[in-house]
């Protein structure tokens, strides 16, 4: 049986549904109770739910685990607790493979979610557990395009002249499926995982105005805009001070370098060319604009 952690999350929602098409039998963990119909319908064999930094949910979750698909909420102030949590848990419970879901780019001690990622690739690495990372980089968002499509403009927290490389969701649940499905051909490795580009924002505000057809301009928002815009619907707590913490460092470093990625790697775990960011974006506007 495989363990997804965060199950309700960008990757979870993605990688369910491959993992049932395959036959596989999934324990999804998600922090809180009320969506255990939703992931029992993406595919999930059992449900979970508890706070994945509490040793003892996570020794309930790993009981019978063969592989475990550990992905970090996003801006969580008790991410590395979960990450070092889960190893510990893994190691107790025989675990044959520990999958990581970390971010490219770890050293960059600078941005406060990277460092922390990084503390957890090092507690993995020294863990005698049979190991892979990936490490993919920005995520294509359709939330923020789809928003560009109707306002007409796409918003971003940092320099609008420095260029990033992106990378989409459903390439990244393809290679988890690989590397959990044949697990001994990937102990050890670590996987940056990357499309092809590297875009500055007024690039990115081209191919969604080619998309949709009409004038896209590129803004600059504060750190709080961009993160009231990542935490959309959701209520921001006493966690609002780290969170705000995360994005102001993502805004400082990113408007002082260019966050570059390589596609090769991407390219020869999927056998085929990853999807390209004007590929994303024509096929979210076809989705979306019968329903705009």
């Amino acid at each position: 049986m495989i363990l997804v952690t965060a199950a309700y999350g960008n990757q979870g929602r993605r990688l369910l549904p491959l993992l049932a098409a395959r036959g596989l039998k999934v324990r999804a963990l998600r922090a809180t109770p009320g969506a255990e119909a939703q992931l029992r319908e993406l595919g999930a064999t059992e449900v979970v739910s508890g706070d994945a930094s509490d040793p003892e949910v996570m020794r309930r979750a790993m009981q019978g685990i063969d592989s475990v698909y550990h992905v970090g909420p996003s801006a969580h102030p008790r991410e590395r607790a979960m990450g070092l949590g889960a190893i510990a848990a893994a190691r107790a419970a025989g675990v044959r493979h520990f999958v990581y879901s970390s971010v490219l780019h770890p050293i960059l001690s600078a941005l406060v979610q990277h460092a922390l990622k990084r503390d957890v690739e090092e507690a993995l690495v020294s863990s005698d557990l049979n190991f892979t990372i990936l490490q993919p980089a920005d995520y294509m968002q359709v939330l923020r395009y789809a928003q560009a499509f109707s306002s007409g403009e796409f918003a971003i927290a940092w320099n609008r002249d420095r260029r990033q490389s992106l990378v989409d969701l459903d390439d990244v649940a393809q290679v988890a499926v690989e590397v959990l499905l044949h697990g001994p051909v990937h102990y050890g490795a670590t996987y940056e995982l990357s499309a092809p580009g590297c875009f500055t924002a007024y690039e990115i505000g081209a191919i969604i105005s080619a998309a949709c057809g009409k004038p896209v301009k590129a803004v600059e928002v504060s750190p709080l805009a961009r993160m009231s815009d990542h935490f959309r619907g959701q209520v921001l707590d006493a966690d609002a001070d780290y969170r705000l913490r995360v994005f102001t460092a993502l805004q400082a470093w990113y408007s002082e370098h260019d966050f570059v990625g390589n596609p090769n790697v991407l390219r020869m775990l999927l056998g085929r060319s990853p999807k390209t960011l004007d590929q994303f974006i024509r096929d979210e506007f076809a989705r979306l604009a019968p329903h705009a």
